[in-house]
């Protein structure tokens, strides 16, 4: 799904790949890759890469669409030897890797990335079998994107949590699909928090555990005088 805000180029490419792009060209990449959605994409327009956790982080989708000379964004405590894909060490990747780590605000030229801690409530909805999270604390992080004055806000895999609803946010990109995240209800909840000027959701419907309703999903949004704009294919 391809759309325009407020001059910024935006791409749902699937999963949790999103691209930005400014209106000087400049592009910024979240989580690309994982369960195909790269599969038919190789662009290598990438300045930025921004990487959430270790569920997220494919060395080969990073090669598919960073530039030679790009900056990844990366959570200070991914690992490859704890990731059972073939993936590269990320100390090996062939470009500046900068880590980050829940409360980070850097600049990458004229791009502003603030993280934010990602995780799931351990007295939540969202936990294993054994009562373990899916995404404990210090796994991973949300990234506040600042990009022609405009923020865009992917928050990760995680639940809703204190703070999210003070962030200023233009474009917020939440995942709804449940299970590992914040479903759809809560991803609502939180878009009418933040009174966005615009939603899209994201990472839902990849496979069956994150099936969601977005229609359902929007119509709330929008009941709430909140903007969204979905992929109807």
């Amino acid at each position: 799904m391809t759309f325009r805000h407020d001059g910024l180029l935006v791409d749902w490419l699937g999963y949790a790949t999103v691209r930005l792009e400014s209106q000087d060209g400049t592009v910024v990449y979240f989580d690309p890759g994982r369960y195909g959605v790269l599969n038919d994409y190789t662009a290598r327009d990438g300045d930025v890469v921004c990487v959430t956790h270790a569920h997220h982080y494919d060395s080969d989708g990073i090669e598919r669409v960073a530039k030679d000379d790009a900056t990844v964004v990366i959570f200070e405590n991914i690992n490859h030897r704890f990731i059972d894909r073939d993936v590269m060490d990320v100390n090996r990747l062939p470009y500046e890797v900068r880590k980050v780590d829940d409360e980070s605000d850097i600049a990458v030229d004229d791009v502003i990335i603030r993280s934010f801690a990602a995780y799931n409530d351990p007295d939540g909805p969202h936990l294993r079998e054994n009562g373990e999270p899916y995404h404990k604390e210090g796994m991973g992080v949300g990234y506040l994107v600042t990009l022609d004055g405009i923020n865009v806000f992917w928050p990760g895999d995680t639940d809703v949590l204190d703070g999210h609803e003070r962030l200023d946010v233009s474009l917020f990109m939440p995942p709804i699909g449940g299970s590992f995240t914040m479903d759809r209800h809560e991803a609502a909840n939180l878009a009418e928090a933040l009174d966005p000027d615009l939603v899209c959701p994201i990472h839902y419907n990849t496979f069956e555990a994150i099936e969601a309703d977005s229609t359902a999903f929007a119509g709330d949004v929008a009941s709430r005088s909140v903007p969204v704009v979905l992929d109807e294919h």
